[in-house]
């Protein structure tokens, strides 16, 4: 390509950066093998592009100059920091010396490195909470301010997790590979915890002004679809099944202007139907593997839930069907919780508060919204009005998330006028 002007070679550069920086980034870090000079390089080739190609114009594979360029710059960097480092001048040598081929990169080489660099972040040498903090950082491009957000703690801890994490895979030599097959099954499970949160950040994040972030679920799935052509086990084709079939209903799920749509509420004639499909297929493929996990189990509550025409035709007792098999396969206070909507739905709402209590009772998912939240909408079906304005008002206490937020704020504003307008009529 030749003949940009430099407005139009600004644009395409932001475009590469906005939606290959990352597997570039994979890249440059296994062929330096060092997290923070990659990034550094990375950096400077973006530069060089917007430099060199309003003047010669865009290669013909820029992902694959990229790459080659972040590796020259890395390579003069070493050396000059060479002078007071003979180690790093041995490297830059070393890395000068070592065969590479620019014309041999293309799509599927950056695709593998990038799943190399998921399966580095999640090396069982690494603590979990560090392996999720890499990840979101180098895999998906998080800044270390919105990871802090997303887990609720500071920035400055973070940033010490992840340092630390980068000098544990470089002092211990951690190899940046993908596992061979006979060691892939004890790597899988922090690999898929890790892609599927940050599915869940995308799709319903925890902080800030969207309720959703199309680019954090898009990187997931892609991610997912990564996995299970690499290793089509059951619970790897459980998470994308899940992840398609929550992705389906992304259009229904706020209004034009950014307020949330309860799934009773959504048009379901907008759902994806190609997404639901294909993940109906995946489950049906996990099943016959007959090695049923917690992500297979709930893709299925998520494909009943798609195979409602209508709210009101949702088979409920099938869901906590689905609930009673999940937790014993996976005990967990969010799934109890979810369970409890659905024995509400079924059973009727001050069964399910029954079990909303005992939660909180227990001291579980005091400090969760959306359990206070649901306390307040089934105390609120019940007609217990002050009790639906105090777990409201604690909910909200605990939201982040601005369009969250906004909802409970109706919600309890629409209780408290109803309780006023019935004081004054009594």
């Amino acid at each position: 390509m030749a003949g940009e002007t430099p407005a139009q070679v600004r644009e395409i550069v932001k475009a590469i950066y906005s939606t290959d920086s990352r597997r570039i980034l994979a890249s440059l870090i296994r062929v330096l093998g060092d997290f923070d000079l990659a990034e550094e390089s990375l950096h400077d080739a973006f530069m060089a592009a917007m430099e060199k190609w309003a003047q010669a114009g865009v290669p013909a594979n820029p992902r694959a100059w990229l790459v080659s360029t972040g590796r020259f710059k890395a390579i003069d960097k070493m050396r000059r920091r060479g002078r007071f480092h003979a180690s790093l001048e041995d490297a830059a040598e070393h890395l000068q010396l070592e065969a590479f081929d620019p014309a041999q990169w293309d799509d599927q080489l950056l695709e593998d490195d990038r799943l190399r660099l998921i399966f580095i972040c999640c090396h069982p040498a690494l603590p979990r909470d560090a392996q999720i903090s890499l990840t979101l950082r180098e895999v998906c491009g998080l800044t270390t301010e919105e990871i802090a957000r997303a887990f609720l703690m500071s920035a400055p801890t973070i940033a010490k997790r992840i340092v630390r994490a980068k000098a544990k895979i470089r002092d211990a030599k951690i190899p940046y590979e993908v596992p061979e097959r006979v060691d892939l099954s004890d790597r899988l499970d922090s690999v898929l915890q890790v892609i599927y949160l940050i599915f869940t950040e995308g799709y319903a994040a925890s902080a800030g002004a969207s309720l959703t972030r199309a680019d954090l679920s898009e990187e997931a799935i892609r991610l997912g679809r990564l996995l299970v052509d690499l290793l089509p086990e059951a619970e790897t084709l459980g998470l994308l099944a899940l992840m398609l079939l929550q992705e389906s209903r992304r259009a229904t799920r706020v209004t034009p202007d950014g307020e949330i749509v309860l799934l009773e509420e959504q048009d379901r004639s907008l759902w994806n139907e190609k997404l639901i499909n294909e993940g109906r297929g995946l489950i049906k493929s996990s099943l016959a593997t007959r090695c049923v996990g917690p992500y297979t189990l709930q893709a299925a509550i998520a494909a009943v839930h798609a195979q409602a025409k209508e709210s009101i035709s949702t088979d409920w007792a099938q869901i906590v069907g689905l609930y009673d098999v999940l937790l014993r396969a996976n005990p967990s206070p969010v799934i109890e919780l979810n369970r409890a909507v659905a024995v509400a739905m079924r059973d009727g709402p001050a069964t399910g508060l029954a079990i909303v209590d005992r939660i909180l009772e227990r001291g579980d998912l005091q400090n969760y919204y959306l359990a206070h939240s649901v306390r307040a909408d089934l105390r609120q079906r019940l007609r217990k009005t002050p009790e639906a304005v105090a777990s409201y008002k604690r909910a909200l206490s605990l939201a982040w998330q601005e369009p969250a937020r906004r909802f409970l704020e109706r919600r309890l504003h629409e209780l408290e006028d109803r309780a006023t307008y019935k004081i004054k009529k009594d």
